[in-house]
């Protein structure tokens, strides 16, 4: 049994990873700001679930809060801390800058700093599909140049690439990135196209389809990523430093995934074709090779299966989605 401390435990990513750590059997002690970038009852919820689950410890605090994060390690002595908080969002960045700025990069020295002077074996860390920016050499690949990301939310994600470069080179501090590629599911983020997809069309009002639909995306389910995390927590063999893709290795077009939802739903999207917006790119794909034969990365969940159980998710659960609802509306 290990201890880990997971960051961004009330977010989608951090809720899942840490459900199924719990469940195997190990420690967590999650720490998160419940801010109110969206709807602070769904971030609630999820951490209402995980209290439920023996061996989780729930820390509200900011990650600009250094001796909050000194004192979780302190007190938890992870075996592996798990960097998953963040502020996220391309279109959100280009209005309020300064959320990225103390999330995103004190935020994650911070970490570095922590897990350095504690000499904690090891830090995984979410960073994004977003670094490649406008590169259109298709499947992205780990090797390819990130030096022209497009968006400041991409610029504050290849920043966390190098501070963590730095520290391994530095003081040893091994370091695996995660590059995450649109991931989906249950308890997924309201301000995510497939929940923003659903919500509308549910609600009878028209979608917003950038590029003019035009659009693909290697859309992950989140099993898929949680398998991946873990592993890249548990698995022997690593270097020093890493920095891996995490995709589902298909490029769906965007008009296919509304196809789905029209299914699932029983109602036909109204669509709203407009230009592309400023930080966005047209299509997503991960080569994923590298997690393949490093931590035996292996997605199985196509959109086809992973529509479905979003939505039975969303159908499933109207009382909270209603909640989200009347706070976006607030």
């Amino acid at each position: 049994m290990a201890s880990y401390l997971v960051t961004g435990t009330a977010g989608f990513i951090g809720f899942h990873l840490a459900k199924k750590l719990l469940t195997d059997g190990h420690r967590v002690a999650g720490l998160d700001n419940l801010n109110d970038y969206y709807p602070v009852v769904l971030k609630q919820a999820r951490h209402t679930q995980l209290k439920a689950i023996p061996g989780f410890t729930a820390i509200e605090a900011d990650l600009a809060d250094l001796q909050a994060l000194e004192a979780a390690a302190d007190a938890h002595k992870p075996d592996v801390v798990c960097h998953l908080a963040a502020q996220a969002g391309v279109r959100y960045s280009l209005t309020n800058p300064h959320a990225y700025e103390k999330s995103n990069l004190l935020g994650f020295i911070n970490i570095l700093e922590v897990c350095r002077h504690r000499k904690i074996p090891r830090l995984v860390y979410a960073s994004s599909s977003s670094v490649y920016g406008g590169n259109k050499v298709l499947p992205f690949s780990e090797d390819q140049p990130v030096d022209h990301p497009i968006s400041l939310y991409a610029a504050t994600k290849k920043s966390n690439e190098l501070m963590a470069h730095v520290y391994t080179h530095l003081f040893g501090l091994q370091t695996i990135g995660l590059r995450f590629f649109t991931v989906y599911g249950p308890w997924g983020r309201p301000d995510m196209a497939m929940w923003l997809f659903a919500e509308a069309m549910n609600q009878g009002r028209p979608i917003q389809l950038f590029n003019h639909g035009k659009m693909r995306r290697d859309f992950t389910y989140i099993d898929d990523i949680v398998a991946g995390v873990a592993a890249s927590m548990q698995v022997d063999g690593l270097e020093r430093y890493e920095v891996m893709n995490l995709g589902n290795h298909r490029s769906e077009d965007l008009m296919h995934v509304i196809a789905l939802l029209e299914r699932e739903l029983g109602v036909t999207a109204k669509k709203e074709l407009l230009p592309m917006q400023p930080g966005d790119v047209e299509a997503t794909y991960a080569a994923i090779d590298r997690a393949q034969s490093k931590l035996g990365y292996d997605p199985k969940t196509p959109i086809d299966a992973g529509v479905p159980k979003f939505i039975a998710w969303y159908k499933g659960n109207a009382d909270l989605v209603g909640r989200i609802r009347a706070a976006q509306k607030q």
